[in-house]
């Protein structure tokens, strides 16, 4: 440990690493929670009808194995190491040869980068450990909800409640800060969904989305939930008029607001106290 305190260069890298691993796992949590979530939901359905329901296979996080989609190649472990077994197969199965989407890697190099950041900011520290717990929930987040337009609750609720107890000892911010951002989060996006739906008649976001701004105040205090959603709205509205002109989207198909929100707490997370008093630097 005191080599790892003296070597920031060598912890940074242990955890890009370590981190590759991560997001392999990742990506199976954002491939297979939409699908455990719906058929949990046609389960209930089925129950509620008062029809039997029949015994499904397992299908979870864990079971069955991962395989090729197409011809249902089972994925050994040679060809699921992070990154490197992508381009050794130049990004096709082995068995049939389909091609493998290049999200898979990235997202596992995403969140590589993503950690060594954190590692080179906080090096070995409580709050690393926190912080890496922030970027992963918010990576899977932002891809659930930009495959799906949903963000689970099974995920979003967890962190708001480990946000606060993180911030317990003040980690990363004091916990009364925890505890407003936390509910300031929420009744924000509440209040801006309500006003929107009572002058349009519309509803203009979903419930995800006021408890991951919830969960991002729960970790990083109200004082950086101006950055989080500046930086979202600005990026999400410039993101959907390109969509509009450039790929003639649909106006009536829902944008997830839930990506750019993560993406705006991600910067919080890095740079939102600099970012904060360089603006109030100004007056």
């Amino acid at each position: 440990m005191e080599l790892l305190h003296t070597e920031p260069a060598l912890f940074t890298g242990l955890v890009f690493l370590f981190s590759l691993l991560i997001g392999s796992f990742l990506n199976v949590v954002i491939h297979r929670l939409p699908k455990m979530m719906e058929a949990e939901w046609h389960v209930q359905c089925a129950e509620l009808r008062g029809e039997a329901v029949a015994a499904a296979p397992a299908y979870n996080l864990w079971l069955p194995r991962s395989a090729c989609p197409q011809c249902g190649h089972q994925i050994t472990a040679l060809e699921n190491i992070p990154l490197i077994s992508w381009l050794f197969l130049r990004g096709r199965c082995s068995a049939c040869r389909t091609l493998i989407s290049a999200r898979y890697p990235l997202v596992e190099l995403l969140v590589a980068m993503l950690s060594a950041a954190v590692a080179w900011k906080w090096g070995v520290s409580m709050q690393t450990l926190g912080a890496l717990l922030l970027v992963w929930m918010l990576v899977v987040l932002a891809f659930i909800d930009l495959d799906t337009t949903l963000l689970p609750d099974s995920l979003t609720l967890p962190l708001v409640w480990l946000g606060l107890l993180f911030n317990m000892n003040g980690f990363l911010v004091p916990l009364a800060d925890a505890v407003i951002g936390a509910m300031a989060g929420y009744l924000i996006l509440w209040s801006v969904y309500w006003l929107f739906k009572l002058a349009t008649g519309k509803e203009g976001m979903g419930y995800g989305d006021f408890k991951l701004l919830a969960a991002i105040g729960a970790w990083l205090g109200w004082q950086m939930l101006p950055v989080t959603l500046l930086l979202s709205s600005v990026v999400g509205a410039l993101v959907g008029i390109a969509m509009i002109i450039l790929v003639k989207h649909d106006r009536r198909v829902p944008i997830p607001f839930g990506p750019y929100l993560a993406g705006g707490g991600l910067v919080a997370l890095f740079f939102g106290a600099d970012l904060t008093q360089a603006y109030l630097g100004q007056f």
